[in-house]
């Protein structure tokens, strides 16, 4: 009896990780629970702020992230760009504005850029598991508060295998999935995917989102957990196209995903997203 009631709970256990991505039941729940849906129209583009708002908030973060690190040998950076990371590492210590070495943890850079700060923590929601909460600061009404990171696939792309089990995969409106899970075979095929990409000795893209200590503090947006029926939404995701005159050393996937705060967001609060936008 033991050895069946654990079974049983293991499968329910699976259930409540895959339903979300069984069609029959999200149809249904998506008629019970209206409040924990975010509708838009096909107009919108599901666009709550501009695309030149979120490329000068990246643009912002992670030239703060590259200064901060300048001095880091490991950090391979072309010449070219090195010389000019150089005049404003200079300019920045000239006019006091950089950050003292030990205190420039991502987070304190963040805080110091955009003024708020945000971690992974136990979810204030009941078995919901890991949250994302503002730990310090405050996050203003439509400012970029978190990215979802992830491996990018196009539509054509099989992602059958990376998808068993995994409750990371964020559908865009386009079709284009990104996978957010940061263990196991999705954890694999990223840093296969990150040692592909590289040029030469650049890197280009960032593996330490699979770990517990980010370089980027914006790449925990795939641990922000859906709201409920009491706890309302205050952030939302959106998407964005990386344009191809992005800097290089800072270009990341085509495809990102950030998340837009929807109201303002106060320091111990937690992040709450909606699972399920509804595109008219």
């Amino acid at each position: 009896m033991a050895g069946q009631t654990g079974t049983l709970r293991a499968l329910l256990t699976r259930w409540k990780s895959y339903r979300y991505r069984f069609v029959p039941w999200i149809a249904l729940n998506l008629a019970r629970k209206r409040r924990t849906t975010r509708h838009v129209s096909k107009d919108s583009q599901d666009k709550i702020i501009s695309d030149t708002v979120v490329l000068d908030t990246l643009l912002k973060i992670f030239q703060a992230l590259i200064i901060s690190n300048f001095r880091d040998e490991s950090v391979l950076l072309p010449e070219a760009i090195r010389a000019r990371y150089e005049a404003l590492y200079t300019i920045q210590q000239t006019i006091g504005k950089g950050l003292e070495q030990s205190i420039c943890t991502p987070g304190e850079i963040l805080f110091s850029t955009l003024g708020f700060s945000i971690n992974r923590s136990p979810s204030s929601l009941i078995s919901a598991g890991m949250g994302v909460f503002v730990s310090k600061g405050y996050v203003p009404k439509g400012a970029v508060v978190a990215m979802y990171p992830g491996t990018v696939y196009q539509k054509h792309e099989p992602i059958f295998f990376q998808s068993i089990g995994n409750p990371f995969v964020f559908r865009c409106i386009d079709g284009i999935l990104i996978d957010g899970n940061d263990k196991g075979i999705s954890k694999a095929v990223y840093r296969s995917c990150s040692r592909r990409d590289q040029l030469g000795p650049f890197k280009m893209s960032d593996v330490t989102w699979l770990t517990s200590c980010p370089q980027n503090p914006l790449a925990v947006g795939q641990y922000v957990n859906n709201c409920s029926t009491d706890r309302a939404a205050n952030v939302c995701y959106q998407e964005f196209d990386v344009l191809e005159n992005f800097p290089l050393e800072l270009r990341r996937p085509l495809r990102c995903v950030v998340l837009v705060a929807l109201r303002d967001i106060k320091e111990g609060q937690e992040l709450l997203s909606n699972y399920y936008t509804v595109v008219h």
